[in-house]
């Protein structure tokens, strides 16, 4: 049996689906099980009627996740803020329940007698960000973000991912947590939730030129199925250990709209490039660690992008 933090996000649901699908029970943590809007198509996963339990959490409540993980044999932390654009709050909106979560989860973990192993979803924005990115790439899992160079460049959301992961290493080395973790890029791909989230959501601006600008960042894409994949070999794979990146090609967003564009030419796309600094470094990922591992060939950024326009144009966002 596994626990799934954060059921209604992105990689959580796809993550819940695999499991499900693959015969496992399955305990996953949101903060209001009763909001029937939110979580009602989890319970119309393969399997959910009988081997999902959907139970009440907070990151920002100590011991909430007492009982989640309790009697279960792995947990993968998902749950995270992301940071929503003009949040003027970001210490309490972002980093706080970003790290503090984290080590509520951890803490539990270490309660728990029977968690064999926590998988931990961080991020490649805690490996990029840093002074010397072009001199040091291609980057691998030995590199991370500079606290200072995001705090700088008002990069919060790095800045929070970063330091929960620096945290959790440092709380399971102190308490012997076997902690694998996986360091996706940028997730693309089909909707599974009736509504997109996080970095769907800003992809869909993007398409119907809804924000204003674009993201002024070269940054990493992957594809939902292989951060799933990820995170279930992180999990079962003995061997696994340490960080794992997750990512396929690095493009800026400029190279994204492109593409679209080409293939996609009936909407209205942005055409401002932000004026933001700091993340429009170039660079390449080295996934190879987790390849290695067993993870398939990572699909494409074609393939990415087109399965997620064509769930956008099903359910109606496009």
């Amino acid at each position: 049996m596994y626990c799934v933090t954060g059921g209604t996000g992105f990689i959580a649901a796809y993550i819940i689906k695999s499991l499900l699908d693959k015969g496992h029970s399955v305990r996953t943590t949101v903060r209001d099980p009763e909001n029937v809007e939110k979580v009602g198509y989890l319970w119309e996963l393969n399997g959910a009627k009988e081997r999902l339990k959907i139970m009440k959490a907070d990151l920002m409540v100590e011991g909430s996740f007492d009982e989640a993980v309790e009697g279960v044999d792995g947990v993968f932390h998902t749950a995270s803020p992301v940071l929503v654009a003009n949040d003027n709050n970001v210490k309490e909106n972002l980093i706080d329940p970003c790290v503090k979560g984290t080590l509520n989860v951890l803490n539990s973990c270490k309660k728990a007698s029977t968690v064999k192993r926590v998988v931990l979803t961080s991020s490649c924005s805690a490996i990029r960000y840093r002074y010397d990115v072009e001199q040091v790439s291609p980057l691998n899992e030995s590199h991370w973000s500079d606290l200072e160079y995001c705090k700088n460049y008002n990069l919060w959301y790095a800045y929070a991912k970063t330091l929960a992961e620096q945290e959790a290493w440092k709380l399971a080395k102190d308490s012997g947590i076997d902690l694998v973790v996986v360091n996706p890029s940028f997730v693309v791909g089909p909707l599974l939730a009736p509504q997109p989230t996080s970095t769907l959501l800003l992809l869909l601006a993007v398409v119907k030129g809804l924000s204003g600008e674009y993201p002024n960042t070269t940054i990493g894409f992957v594809h939902i199925d292989d951060v799933v994949n990820a995170h279930i070999l992180a999990m079962e794979e003995r061997k696994a250990s340490g960080r794992l990146i997750c990512s396929n090609s690095v493009a800026h967003w400029s190279d994204i709209i492109q593409m679209l564009r080409a293939k996609y030419p009936s909407y209205p796309y942005e055409k401002k490039c932000s004026s933001q600094k700091g993340g429009d470094n170039p660079h390449s990922m080295d996934s190879s660690k987790i390849i290695n591992l067993g993870l398939p060939p990572l699909k494409s950024l074609d393939q990415m992008f087109d399965d997620c326009i064509k769930s956008f144009q099903e359910k109606g966002f496009l």
